[in-house]
């Protein structure tokens, strides 16, 4: 992997960080309404207005707040919630895991099974196996979110009763050890397919497509022609070229599992920052919100650096020019 392509990659994530800062700090101010009146209700008194403007720093210039804010952030203070009185930060940092585990496991199921039912349909292709793959991605890939999300619950879980409906463990019967390992995987199970869904049905079919080109080139009818066994031309000599595509699709879709996560928690109740940022949002509580946003914006910017690395080192042709 080429150095400079490495050092000019990370030189440009400090400019997109500073402008995630100033566009969701800005946002977030240019949205209407007061937090203070969010806060305080509507029939206060001025004076009481004052005081609370005052307290949070409200009543400053809007680039004064914007450089307190951002030497806040240098140091990973997101200030104090208006609605719960405590910093931002932990009220995050104790949703985070929750959502990590989800967004995680939804990405591996995606990543895994997305590649596995490209590799079962490219093996034949315009057969019976390639038409059912491809029609159940197309329509994974159609259906939105929130209704799978919907659908889910009605028949898995209402219906057949396979799943628990909502949280992420079972209130009524706490476990410990391996068991509440067993009781949050069997929660989590029917978020993380629904969360999945459409990111499995996407990489199925760029896997697909792109095996397909590539075992209808000279390097694989040489393969086979030397008697190589199939299994081993579609792995070795065919897989790895075609994932290059695929690496580039999952690092740009992790915003897409995050975004959908929050809707996805929303559905099944999971204790993530989905709900906290929606409760957030109808409360005004701009400190959570700015946390939410700039922390999942980081996230993707990570994920991308490191698809990018992923990228370089699958293809070494890959230079800084």
């Amino acid at each position: 992997m080429n150095a400079r392509y490495i050092t000019w990659r990370l030189t440009q994530v400090v400019p997109t960080c500073v402008g995630i800062l100033l566009v969701g700090f800005l946002l977030i101010h240019a949205a209407p309404g007061d937090p203070v009146l969010a806060l305080a209700g509507q029939n206060g008194d001025a004076a009481y207005y004052a005081f609370m403007r005052e307290k949070f720093g409200l009543d400053e210039p809007l680039p004064t707040q914007l450089a307190v804010y951002t030497g806040n952030v240098l140091q990973a203070d997101f200030g104090d919630s208006y609605v719960q009185g405590r910093p931002a930060m932990d009220a995050i940092l104790e949703r985070l895991p929750a959502t990590v585990l989800l967004t995680g496991a939804a990405l591996m199921l995606s990543t895994v099974g997305g590649i596995a039912f490209g590799l079962l349909a490219a093996s034949r292709p315009w057969g019976v196996r390639d038409v059912g793959v491809s029609t159940m991605s197309l329509g994974l890939y159609a259906a939105p979110v929130f209704w799978v999300g919907q659908l889910a619950v009605l028949t898995l879980a209402l219906g057949l009763g396979v799943f628990p409906i909502q949280g992420m463990t079972t209130a009524r019967d706490p476990a410990t050890g391996w068991a509440l390992v067993l009781d949050i995987a069997h929660h989590l199970a029917l978020p993380a397919l629904v969360l999945a869904a459409a990111e499995l049905a996407a990489i199925s079919r760029l896997t697909r497509a792109g095996l397909v080109e590539e075992l209808g080139r000279d390097h694989i009818r040489t393969a086979r022609a030397k008697g190589v066994p199939e299994h081993a031309v579609l792995l070795k000599h065919g897989l790895r070229r075609a994932l290059l595509p695929v690496v580039t699709v999952i690092g740009g879709r992790v915003g897409h599992l995050v975004s959908g996560a929050i809707v996805v928690e929303v559905v099944f109740g999971w204790p993530g920052i989905g709900q906290l940022l929606l409760s957030s949002m109808q409360n005004r509580d701009a400190p959570i919100v700015l946390g939410v946003f700039v922390i999942v914006a980081l996230t993707v910017v990570l994920a991308n650096l490191v698809t990018d690395f992923l990228y370089a080192f699958l293809d070494p042709r890959i230079r800084y020019r």
